[in-house]
């Protein structure tokens, strides 16, 4: 089912961003597995963390150094003592467990999706 049509200023409103995984620990506190990742969006943007559910196709030690598409202009969700600042994006597998969406290529951190 596709969503309802939003116009394209909606969108931009939308700021999607890559950057770099520089720690990825295990969150035990979380109600679903998940980790806990501090994530580098370049000069502009700077350090953000996020807590994400992806622990079925990842291993905390396999994400450092990974490029992900996050959005970074939601506001901070508190996850129990944790602060979520930025949205990690994926896709439900045939499971429903979790692939990270990324990019084809490396890109500067803090590039943005246009």
């Amino acid at each position: 089912m596709i969503s309802s049509p939003l116009t394209w200023a909606e969108f931009e409103r939308v700021d999607l961003r890559v950057g770099t995984i520089l720690e990825a620990q295990p969150f035990p506190e979380a109600r679903r597995p998940a980790y806990q990742l501090l994530i580098d969006f370049g000069p502009e943007i700077g350090l953000k963390k996020s807590s994400a559910q992806i622990t079925h196709h990842y291993t905390a030690a396999g994400l450092i150094g990974r490029q992900v598409l996050a959005v970074v202009n939601f506001p901070p969700k508190q996850i129990g003592k944790f602060r979520s600042e930025v949205l990690v994006t994926g896709f439900a597998d045939a499971e429903g467990h979790v692939v990270l969406a990324g990019v084809a290529g490396p890109l500067p951190d803090g590039s943005r999706l246009i």
